[in-house]
């Protein structure tokens, strides 16, 4: 394992109704509000043919996370019985990178940065955004 270490820089944040880990559901399909993606002005380019219908990931980092966490109840739920993080969608682990599949419905221009209203978010307000991928096709398809 190499010692080097790897900084990441935000491209932007989330702007959400979502402001505590209670509040939000545990996946994005299982009712998270509409949000808004506030990105840099410098990484405006790179939304370039990018239209509202499209979906896309959005990897995030979890910046109030347990990253000394390694098993977890799944869901929350004491009743079942305790998985290491890598086998579930815990917030909590040693990276906390956020994944996020959502749906584009608007693009705007701002003077803080191009906006984009997402939804299907389930980060919270205020969660950095680390980048925006397209999905490709279905892994069956290839």
């Amino acid at each position: 394992m190499s010692d080097a270490t790897y900084a990441v820089e935000p491209i932007g944040r989330v702007e959400s109704p979502l402001v505590a880990r209670e509040d939000a559901p545990r996946q994005g399909d299982e009712g998270a509000p509409d949000a808004w993606l506030v990105l840099r002005p410098d990484v405006a380019e790179g939304l370039r043919g990018l239209l509202p219908g499209t979906e896309v990931l959005v990897l995030t980092w979890l910046d109030r996370a347990d990253r000394g966490r390694l098993v977890v109840h799944p869901r929350g739920d004491p009743a079942r019985a305790p998985q290491g993080v890598f086998t579930t969608r815990s917030p909590d682990r040693p990276n906390p990178v956020g994944l996020h599949r959502v749906l584009v419905t608007a693009i705007e221009p701002a003077p803080d940065g191009p906006r984009l209203r997402v939804t299907g978010l389930e980060a919270l307000d205020g969660t950095p955004v680390v980048d925006i991928k397209p999905l490709l096709g279905d892994i069956a398809d290839r």
